[in-house]
């Protein structure tokens, strides 16, 4: 990558210097840091090429959030107004830096709650359909097949994935379809909701930005950052319907997005065990994602004490509520 090329591509003044290496690396990409005579940058190369069609309506969200005040990267495009640009065999695009920490699902839910239902108020209707990662099951059958290959693969985690198969097809019985769409993130996990400087949290990677219901988005939020908890998940939801979120957590269905991209995701995970490559270059990579589901299962017990508590109640916020605010530069981690 050279840096100069990718300054005067995107307007950023004189470069001065660029990472020896991606400072962050993510399913999607690896981000690099550029400092430049204005300020410092987060430039992404992503593992696959995309065209400028295909990055619009994502990119198009993303801008409408960060001018509606989520806490979120500005987008930067080129002198010509486009999102990539290539430099040397490198896609790249840039955003502003952010000063970010590690992923935690212990942020402060009300926190998180409020950004979300930020998240939800924007005003923009991108169009287009709900994607299948976000709302189709994948079925007992694929569920048999993908057991069979890990396990004639001798995969360390077959038997553990075995033991919730039952459990995970029982649930995409509870899936039922989208409604009251509008456009929302789609990928709200704590890779994605990460901690800023300020106290607050940032929402990073809208590339997966679509038509979704808030309802089914926001139940993938409250498991992420609910967990087991009832106080949790109760500042949560009070938060985001406090701000004025237009979605709520009131039945077995609100949990299909959840039900439906954790399926995806595992199946991804495990073929890139079985075939590493750019998103997974190792095994051990591949099996520390699948065992993100293992190790904390989304069981239909675990839905269920969790619509229990929300529907309590409850004034025990575990937290307070936060109006999010915005960073646009910073010193740490960048989105990845």
């Amino acid at each position: 990558m050279d840096a100069a090329e990718v300054a005067d591509r995107f307007g950023l003044g004189r470069a001065l210097r660029l990472s020896d290496g991606p400072v962050a690396r993510g399913r999607q990409g690896e981000v690099w840091r550029l400092e430049t005579s204005d300020a410092v940058w987060a430039v992404k190369v992503g593992h696959e090429r995309r065209t400028e069609r295909e990055v619009a309506p994502a990119t198009a969200f993303h801008e409408a959030a960060y001018a509606a005040g989520v806490p979120t990267p500005v987008v930067v495009r080129t002198v010509d107004g486009a999102v990539l640009a290539d430099s040397g065999p490198h896609q790249v695009r840039v955003h502003g830096w952010v000063d970010l920490g590690a992923p935690d699902p212990l942020l402060d839910p009300a926190v998180v709650g409020a950004v979300v239902a930020a998240v939800h108020r924007v005003p923009y209707d991108g169009g287009g359909e709900p994607d299948a990662w976000s709302h189709t099951p994948l079925g007992a059958a694929r569920w048999d097949e993908l057991l069979a290959r890990l396990r004639a693969a001798r995969a360390p985690f077959a038997e553990p994935l075995a033991g919730l198969r039952d459990e995970l097809v029982a649930l995409e019985r509870w899936m039922e379809p989208p409604s009251q769409l509008r456009t929302c993130h789609r990928d709200l996990w704590a890779d994605n909701v990460l901690p800023a400087a300020d106290g607050g949290v940032c929402v990073v990677d809208w590339d997966q930005s679509g038509p979704a219901d808030p309802s089914h988005e926001l139940a993938c939020v409250l498991f992420e950052f609910g967990r087991t908890d009832p106080g949790r998940a109760r500042a949560l939801t009070g938060a985001y319907a406090e701000v004025g979120g237009p979605g709520a957590v009131t039945r077995r269905g609100h949990f299909s997005m959840l039900i439906a991209q954790l399926g995806h995701i595992t199946e991804t995970a495990a073929g890139d065990w079985l075939a590493p490559n750019r998103r997974s270059p190792t095994r051990d990579d591949a099996e520390a994602w699948v065992g993100e589901v293992i190790s904390e299962p989304h069981t239909r017990r675990v839905l269920d004490d969790l619509l229990a508590a929300v529907a309590s109640g409850s004034q025990d916020t575990g937290g307070s509520v936060v109006t999010p605010g915005r960073q646009d530069t910073g010193d740490a981690a960048p989105p990845v």
